[in-house]
């Protein structure tokens, strides 16, 4: 399956100033998969070494931090030479090893000709061993709906949403299409493993049990990288945030989690969850001026899924709904949406996401780019009726707002109107407008 972050890695392999790389993303998003993909069809040959099962790597780094000893003990290691820049060395679950990791510092200031990319599922910046300053990051995320479209063979209208050149409505055959596409990937999601399985046999009892063991492997994860103490508070906090949604007001309580809980005790298990990415956290901003940053809240704060399809299967989501208008399912819809958004926005937007608050109103996300801060409206339906996005509109005089909603693609005065299923497009059409 292709995935956009093949060109970022090409992007790295050609930088002359490239470090070692450190892919970033939670378990089950294809980091394994696209650096082996990424060797094969770019170099000569990939050396692949797994940390979390073969306990015999931790000796090659326990003994040097030279990169050619420890490259001569990993070609020994894999029967293979490890040739500089013609073979991608590739370590795997390098967090499970220190020293490992810290052997990037050295691979950067002695060895840079030789091309070194890792993946882990949660790396603490402030481990005592990160080589701070001497690697590359990149993060990976499950597959967006453009990539889910592509995947199940409709190339040729990905091709036709990479060529738009202007702002129009989008013709009916094709706009009715990708709204049945997209109540499908709120049920299927983006995870690699999910969607190939879906792709391939359309059997959403498959999916479900994919989704489910995704789900006990993450589960799984909270004893094994942490103490019992601190794995039961990251498990409740973890099956606290379906409930966290179904609020009008979305902001995270630590009184949901556990009747009395304090943020000064779940501190830490909330961050486990964070830097294993299986979650997102945005941040309340007092104030919708630049830098975004300068003024969020750190003590209020949304918590979202890292992928709706598996939101879906945690709130037990009838997979019928895919394939129905009906709004059986009410108001959850709205966390879906809202959900399935950030999402999208994260891929293009990294830190940059809030969402605000002011008087009694709340925005639902504001974003910063070009110089400018951005209010987004959320709705999962053609509604077009939000007192707080009016509001804002009348106190800011923002340049341009943006609506995601089921109406069609439009610009009238400052509000762009985006269907749910362009807003990986949105910087595309920011631009076209900024063209005009």
């Amino acid at each position: 399956m292709n995935r956009k972050i093949m060109m970022d890695l090409i992007k790295w392999k050609n930088r002359k100033n490239r470090k070692p790389l450190i892919l970033k993303g939670a378990r089950q998003v294809g980091k394994t998969y696209i650096l082996k993909q990424f060797g094969l069809e770019n170099y000569e040959s990939v050396a692949y070494f797994n940390f979390d099962n073969d306990s015999d790597l931790y000796d090659i780094f326990e003994h040097t931090k030279d990169p050619k000893r420890i490259i001569e003990q990993l070609s020994l290691a894999c029967g293979k030479k490890i040739k500089e820049k013609d073979t991608l060395i590739i370590f795997d679950e390098i967090g499970e090893c220190p020293n490992a990791l810290n052997s990037l510092k050295y691979f950067c200031e002695e060895a840079p000709t030789y091309h070194v990319a890792c993946a882990s599922l949660r790396i603490r910046l402030s481990h005592t061993s990160f080589p701070v300053g001497k690697v590359d990051f990149l993060e990976m995320m499950p597959m967006s709906f453009m990539e889910f479209l592509n995947a199940d063979g409709y190339q040729n209208i990905v091709e036709y949403f990479d060529n738009l050149q202007v702002i129009e409505k989008i013709p009916e055959n094709i706009f009715h299409l990708l709204e049945e596409k997209l109540r499908t990937y709120f049920i299927v999601g983006g995870m690699p493993e999910v969607v190939s399985s879906w792709v391939k046999n359309k059997d959403i009892e498959e999916v479900e049990r994919l989704q489910d063991a995704i789900l006990t492997s993450y589960e799984n994860d909270f004893s094994k990288h942490t103490s019992n103490s601190e794995g039961n508070k990251i498990s409740l906090i973890w099956n606290s945030i379906v409930s966290q949604l179904a609020k009008d007001n979305k902001k995270f309580l630590f009184q949901v989690v556990k009747e009395g809980a304090r943020a000064r005790e779940y501190e830490n298990a909330l961050n486990w969850l964070k830097d294993a990415n299986v979650i997102y956290k945005i941040h309340n901003v007092k104030k919708a001026v630049l830098p975004l940053i300068a003024y969020q809240d750190l003590s209020s704060f949304k918590i979202y899924f890292n992928d709706v399809g598996l939101l879906c299967r945690k709130a037990k989501i009838d997979s019928r709904l895919a394939i129905s208008k009906d709004e059986i399912y009410g108001e959850y819809k709205g966390a879906l949406t809202e959900n399935y958004v950030l999402e999208m926005l994260s891929s293009l937007y990294k830190d940059t996401i809030f969402y605000y608050t002011f008087d009694k109103y709340e925005i639902d996300y504001v974003i910063q780019t070009l110089n400018e801060i951005i209010p987004i409206e959320v709705k999962a339906s053609k509604s077009t009726n939000h007192i707080s996005f009016n509001k804002y509109n009348e106190k800011m005089n923002p340049k341009l707002r943006v609506r995601f909603s089921m109406n069609n693609l439009s610009f009238d005065d400052n509000l762009l109107n985006v269907p749910l299923f362009l807003i990986e497009y949105l910087p595309k059409l920011i631009l076209i407008l900024s063209d005009k």
